[in-house]
């Protein structure tokens, strides 16, 4: 029974990952034309028609599936990449060049194990935890995990063979690893206020007031390190088109260029999922009470888990194609002048008012 439970809940959190980067890609192409007065993805299944009597009820669907672009960003784009020729520059290791893309999503998808999807429920006399892996130090695996990805961006850069590869490739490495320390030191403040490591305990000891009341501050540097830490706009120096072409990954194309993709767009999803459990709530609404271990209770907190979680990963394409890049020296200044201070100056605050017993949550 316990090895069925683990098998559905692998299931279902690969199609939330996979969900949440497809809706991620599909905003960002369509969102993107609509920010900047463009059409955008819009031609195929538009016009699509056929005398097939099992394909007239659906024709309209398509038709409207076509006008919004979700056929052509989700189904030709993928079809289109998994097609293209897999190009490998000579002199190079082959074994690198294909390791880049793994270790840049692997992780990523490792991480995702310990994000709790729902409350707890009862089915069938077992009472079930919709996570992967309810890890007791789910924040120390998630700063593990995320500072793994460094090396796939690293490798990808040098595998290339590239000045342009090597130059995104070493750009993303001293922005992720300057942003962990601001990110690791917001995490401890988060940890000093809950008392704990474990994902799941943070959301329930949210049940009545969110931790964005209790830490504003930290929430923001968590945002702002987040951004910065999926390398996207305005912190999209690694893969500046204006200056390194397509920065680390230049050199890849067909699967190997649409796992970065995955990755990247999954990692938006993963830092939502983040924001939405540490800060707002988790599955808890202001005002409303969900029953205990009820399996219908369960899944109506997943779709406002959800909710919230989109929510924020709209808000960082709409982020990205609003503000403009930042130069380098910005990057680094912000960083290590700014915001490193800020997350040392805030973790001294909440660890007084821990230590006096002012901050109870």
């Amino acid at each position: 029974m316990e090895i069925l439970v683990y098998a559905v809940m692998l299931f279902v959190l690969f199609n939330v990952i996979m969900g949440i980067a497809s809706i991620n890609t599909w905003v960002e192409r369509k969102g993107s034309a609509l920010i900047q007065d463009r059409i955008g993805a819009n031609r195929a299944g538009r016009y699509l028609d056929s005398d097939l009597l099992v394909l007239k009820p659906v024709l309209p669907v398509i038709r409207f599936l076509g006008i919004l672009g979700v056929i052509n960003t989700l189904l030709c784009d993928a079809v289109k990449a998994l097609f293209k020729e897999d190009f490998v520059p000579q002199g190079v290791s082959k074994f690198l060049h294909a390791l880049g893309p793994f270790m840049a999503v692997f992780p990523v998808f490792l991480a995702f194990a310990i994000i709790p999807l729902a409350p707890e429920f009862v089915l069938f006399g077992e009472v079930i935890r919709p996570q992967l892996a309810p890890l007791n130090a789910g924040v120390l695996f998630f700063l593990a995990m995320g500072s793994m990805a460094v090396y796939g961006v690293a490798i990808a850069g040098w595998a290339g063979n590239n000045k342009y590869s090597l130059l995104g490739g070493l750009r993303a490495a001293a922005q992720m690893i300057s942003y962990e320390l601001a990110m690791g030191l917001a995490f401890v403040a988060v940890i000093v206020c809950y008392g704990t490591l474990d994902l799941y305990e943070m959301v329930n000891r949210q049940e009545g007031v969110w931790g964005v009341v209790y830490q504003p501050i930290t929430f923001i540097i968590l945002f702002i390190v987040g951004m910065a830490e999926t390398k996207r706009g305005p912190f999209d120096l690694p893969e500046a088109e204006s200056e390194l072409t397509a920065g680390y990954f230049t050199e890849y194309s067909g699967m190997k260029f649409l796992l970065f993709w995955l990755g990247e767009f999954a990692e938006i999803g993963l830092f939502s999922f983040l924001l939405v459990l540490l800060f707002f709530g988790g599955w808890h609404l202001p005002f409303v009470d969900l029953p205990e271990h009820a399996w219908w209770a369960a899944l109506i907190g997943h779709a406002i888990l959800m909710g919230k979680v989109l929510f924020f990963c709209v808000l960082q394409i709409v982020l990205r194609w609003t503000l403009p890049r930042f130069r380098f020296d910005q990057l680094m200044k912000l960083g290590w002048k700014y915001l490193l201070p800020l997350s040392m100056i805030n973790l001294l605050v909440y660890g007084a008012l821990k230590a006096g017993g002012w901050l109870t949550v």
